[in-house]
């Protein structure tokens, strides 16, 4: 069964491809065959200009748990119990209002935009009509291909197998999540491990492996999909650095 055919989903899918088909005929006297692409870009900042107070909220909730951190601390020294360290953790942000959750809120309210961009370009049929974005590309690779099936039949009229858009991408996704990564360490200052963590080394190769899941994600999409993930990636960094200056 497809899902896009269910009513609801049709009708967002549709007014997302109006938006993108809109702003790409806006731009294309600048942006000619990429106009498509450039359109993504705009939708992604878009987006994010409209998710800005969640941000605000995101480097709040983080100068707060770093304000915590010493009582965090004497928490853990003090009570070995995980119930107990967990209850006195959990009054001592509510006291303080702290959320400890609010570095989850911007990738979780973008989830349902990213998921409908892959959809849009995932699917030759958009509630009942052809999807005409399915014939745009970047650079000689189609926006609905990804890199894994890059190498094959033409899709929607693009060639599918331009690979150098692909790996640009990814490269430069890549470099953002760690220059994110790194300045998220240096934000959240020394961090105390939590009793029987020190005997977990593996956590600290995971927390440094972890944030280039993106990457292989962003390999397996379509190169919409993919844009948008490093467009609203690069804002992330930006928006961090800006933020904690204003905020701090």
């Amino acid at each position: 069964m497809d899902l896009s055919a269910f009513p609801p989903l049709a009708v967002v899918l549709d007014g997302l491809h109006t938006v993108v088909v809109a702003l790409s005929d806006l731009v294309e006297p600048m942006a000619g065959a990429s106009s498509s692409a450039l359109a993504v870009v705009l939708l992604t900042l878009l987006v994010r200009a409209l998710l800005v107070p969640v941000g605000v909220s995101q480097v709040r909730a983080e100068i707060g748990r770093r304000r915590l951190a010493p009582a965090l601390a004497d928490l853990r020294r003090r009570i070995r119990d995980p119930q107990a360290l967990q209850r006195a953790t959990a009054a001592l942000y509510t006291s303080e209002k702290v959320s400890p959750l609010a570095g989850c809120l911007p990738t979780l309210a973008q989830a349902p935009v990213l998921t409908a961009v892959w959809s849009l370009f995932s699917h030759p049929v958009i509630a009942g009509h052809a999807n005409a974005l399915l014939g745009h590309g970047l650079a000689g690779a189609a926006l609905g291909a990804s890199l894994v099936g890059s190498v094959g039949p033409v899709v929607g009229g693009v060639a599918a197998g331009a690979v150098w858009p692909f790996v640009v991408l990814l490269v430069v996704l890549a470099l953002v999540v760690e220059l994110r990564r790194r300045t998220d360490l240096r934000a959240a200052g020394p961090l105390v491990a939590a009793p029987g963590q020190e005997a977990l080394p593996g956590l600290a190769t995971v927390a440094r492996v972890l944030p280039f899941v993106t990457v292989v994600v962003a390999a397996s999409v379509p190169l919409a999909a993919a844009l948008y993930m490093v467009t609203s990636a690069a804002w992330t960094l930006g928006e961090r650095a800006l933020l904690r200056r204003v905020l701090a």
